[in-house]
């Protein structure tokens, strides 16, 4: 079995905010598959079914982003599974709204979610897929920034990098991670390639 997170905040009020692209991924994955993420287990919000045609389940974690580690290392534990298992999806304001980055094993980046499963894990080596959702303006706090929602502009750029990783996840599990990183993230420079054209 596979083990696919996405990492969020869990309430209402942070349903679309940049910090919870994470979660919008995981649910497109449910909704394409029929996968009703909707048991508690471990902390997390988990699913369980078939994708890709392999054994997955699919988890938002309950614990609030920077203590996600504390619903992935039970999870693991329990279904002894090894880190290249796991996939985490998760923001990245490193890059642009709608790119995407896949990458098979790295450091936090300052993201205190994957500081948090890299503590519990103790390893860096577990596969994951970086949503882009654009650096802060230089007078914003980074909190509120990335706890913040898109503008009608970023919107259609992130709706299209939802469908793009939930696309990564399934190459990925079908096709290996580096057929996915040669796939996915050439896509951007393709396209601003084009653009030059």
């Amino acid at each position: 079995m596979k083990l696919i997170v996405g990492l969020g905040n869990p309430a209402a009020k942070y349903e679309g905010t940049r910090h919870n692209i994470g979660f919008s991924v995981i649910d497109r994955l449910a909704e394409a598959h029929g996968i009703r993420v909707n048991t508690n287990r471990q902390k997390g919000l988990c699913g369980t079914g078939i994708l890709a045609g392999e054994k997955v389940m699919l988890v938002k974690p309950l614990t609030f982003m920077n203590l996600s580690g504390e619903c992935i290392r039970p999870l693991m534990d329990y279904y002894k599974l090894e880190p290249s298992e796991l996939l985490v999806i998760y923001d990245d304001i490193s890059l642009e709204p709608g790119q995407i980055r896949i990458r098979a094993k790295g450091s936090a980046g300052g993201h205190n979610g994957i500081k948090s499963i890299l503590a519990h894990l103790g390893t860096q080596e577990f596969p994951r897929i970086k949503v882009g959702v654009g650096g802060k303006p230089e007078q914003m706090d980074l909190a509120d920034y990335v706890l913040g929602h898109f503008n009608r502009e970023e919107q259609a750029a992130m709706a299209e990098a939802v469908k793009l990783a939930a696309e990564a996840a399934e190459v990925i599990l079908t096709d290996g991670i580096k057929e996915a990183m040669n796939r996915f993230n050439a896509f951007k420079r393709k396209e601003e390639h084009d653009g030059e054209l």
